[in-house]
């Protein structure tokens, strides 16, 4: 047994997480691969049946499609009742270079472990930087500095997050209620409140998305401009928790993301403002429970 579990969590990407678990194989520094599958329905179950014959993975399956949130929620605590010291989190559809935990290592033992996560930087597929991933310094103002080997840094995303067992212990996990989108973002923000965390620009993924943009309520393909109504919803309870800066911030980014669907929409800008306005009002209702981990 590793001291690290890598969790990957899946929905129907069985060819991407293919490729994910045999970067994590190949990884100078070995972490023990937990898959966390959100009952697929793509062949993932039979794609995995020769790693899991090998026992060169765990596999664990949620029963029913309970979200990225519910997925990390599910792999962290199930990591944790494993014993595992390190909690190495990311999607399906990233692939970590070889040396990407082994200099995530470096910075914890260089910190003597006192820090609350660890973030990689983030590639796309032509070794830019991947936009959907960039780490935030404040609500506001996201990272520039991908020189350094150590950044300080306020928020990171579930591709390639790195945290340690007391961290989880007293922190607790990340909210599953939110299903996707902002869990990460809420669960790093709740983290850093209490520790100092980090980018690390040395630990290197490559992030396999489609394109090369972030989200954007405005633009975005209409067929999933549903999904919307969950991060605005989702943020209202990060930015609540950021306090009365959070809340300021909320409405005059709302305002902006208005403006940008009345200007610049291409089509069905009255569904986007609605699920702008309806996503933000279930957030004012939204209290959704933080679990701790059973010891």
């Amino acid at each position: 047994m590793n001291d690290t579990a890598a969790i990957v969590v899946t929905f129907n990407r069985k060819y991407l997480l293919k490729e994910c678990i045999k970067k994590l194989q190949v990884q100078t520094h070995k972490a023990d691969i937990i898959i966390i599958d959100n009952m697929s329905t793509d062949g993932t179950s039979e794609m995995l049946k020769p790693f899991i014959d090998a026992k060169q993975i765990i596999y664990h399956s949620t029963g029913k499609n309970i979200g990225g949130a519910g997925g990390f929620n599910e792999g962290i605590k199930l990591a944790y009742e494993l014993g595992y010291k390190y909690f190495w989190l990311m999607d399906d559809d990233c692939l970590p270079t070889k040396d990407a935990l082994k200099n995530l290592k470096l910075i914890a033992n260089r910190l003597d472990d006192n820090f609350g996560f660890l973030c990689s930087k983030v590639l796309w597929i032509d070794n830019s930087v991947c936009q959907m991933n960039i780490p935030k310094v404040s609500l506001s103002k996201k990272v520039n500095d991908f020189c350094d080997d150590l950044v300080p840094i306020k928020m990171g995303t579930f591709v390639s997050f790195y945290v340690n067992r007391k961290v989880v212990k007293e922190i607790g996990l990340p909210i599953k209620d939110f299903f996707i989108w902002g869990d990460d973002l809420e669960y790093s923000q709740r983290i850093s409140n209490k520790y100092s965390s980090y980018l690390v620009n040395t630990s290197i993924v490559i992030h396999e998305t489609k394109n090369n943009s972030g989200s954007n309520v405005a633009i975005d393909d209409f067929q999933r401009i549903k999904r919307y109504r969950l991060s605005y919803r989702n943020e209202a309870v990060l930015f609540r928790e950021a306090g009365i800066k959070g809340k300021i911030y909320q409405y005059l980014r709302i305002g902006l993301h208005i403006g940008r669907v009345i200007f610049k929409s291409p089509d069905h800008k009255w569904d986007r403002l609605k699920t702008i306005i309806i996503g933000t009002k279930d957030g004012h209702n939204f209290y959704p429970k933080i679990e701790k981990v059973n010891e």
